[in-house]
């Protein structure tokens, strides 16, 4: 068995520009991994089958599956005669905004490149991740990066100031298409991703909590009224910034101070079941 981490992701920026002519929104968001993974083993077949492993309900083990996605686009493309079994151990909150699913999807690529030895770039690899989800690409590349088009066009950037990331997510789905459909265009206060590049650049975290922005928050607080009552409690328990990720429902603290993590994991604890308490990553993972 040859295993691969897929890191969840958060977004310290999420920006919507304008609809597409494609029906896609052109996005500019700046996404950073956190200490957070799911674990994909990955075992060669030689029946050339591609079977999806999860003990957790949620997780689909057939084409809709992600990592299933990437199997076969993989094997389409370099006619590989072989399968894969791919495990899937989540630890990753399931359509929580943190880019569970197409983590696993980007892992999937990278450890079958090695074990069906197709010996492609991380670049190569991103750029059919871009078929599978716009956020493959970013899970391809992790660390710090901004997102630009649909979101699979990266730019890295170094990783922020060091600090600690406390995520919670409320127990109820969020559908993306439903956040993106009531989003009004003309109406977005717009994040400033300048000024939150140059807070990653310099390390500065007073700059960067006060940068953070996410143009879908308004959207998903409004008909999710738990999201904005976790966010409340998140900031009266003590964070220095307190933001959604993606198109939620997943709210995130940033926290520079580790003595006052254990607190707020401590008091969102009694009003969520899913908290975790992780340090940002932040660096670019190798090729596997």
């Amino acid at each position: 068995m040859y295993y691969v981490k897929a890191p969840a992701k958060i977004n310290l920026t999420l920006d919507v520009l304008h609809k597409r002519p494609d029906g896609y929104h052109e996005v500019e968001m700046i996404m950073t991994t956190v200490d957070l993974a799911d674990r994909i083993g990955l075992e060669v077949r030689e029946d050339g089958a591609i079977h999806i492993l999860s003990v957790d309900r949620f997780v689909p083990n057939d084409h809709r599956n992600l990592a299933y996605q990437a199997a076969k686009i993989l094997k389409d493309i370099y006619r590989v005669k072989k399968g894969v079994s791919i495990t899937i151990e989540k630890n990753i909150p399931v359509a929580a905004g943190l880019a569970g699913g197409s983590s696993d999807a980007a892992a999937t690529l990278k450890g079958l490149n090695v074990i069906w030895e197709l010996g492609l770039s991380l670049d190569e690899l991103a750029e059919i991740g871009s078929k599978i989800g716009s956020d493959v690409p970013f899970c391809v590349y992790g660390g710090t990066a901004l997102a630009t088009g649909r979101g699979e066009k990266i730019q890295e950037l170094p990783s922020p100031a060091n600090c600690w990331i406390v995520l919670a997510k409320p127990t109820l789905g969020v559908s993306t298409a439903d956040i993106y459909g009531n989003l009004k265009i003309n109406e977005i206060e717009h994040p400033n991703t300048a000024l939150m590049i140059e807070s990653i650049q310099q390390k500065d975290f007073d700059l960067m909590c006060s940068s953070v922005g996410n143009v879908l928050e308004d959207v998903t607080l409004k008909l999710y009224p738990e999201v904005a009552g976790l966010k409340d409690q998140m900031k009266k328990f003590g964070a220095d910034a307190v933001l959604m990720s993606g198109s939620g429902p997943t709210v995130f603290g940033i926290v520079d101070h580790e003595t006052r993590v254990q607190r707020i994991y401590n008091g969102l604890r009694g009003f969520c079941d899913e908290v975790y308490a992780v340090r940002l990553m932040g660096d670019r993972e190798p090729l596997a």
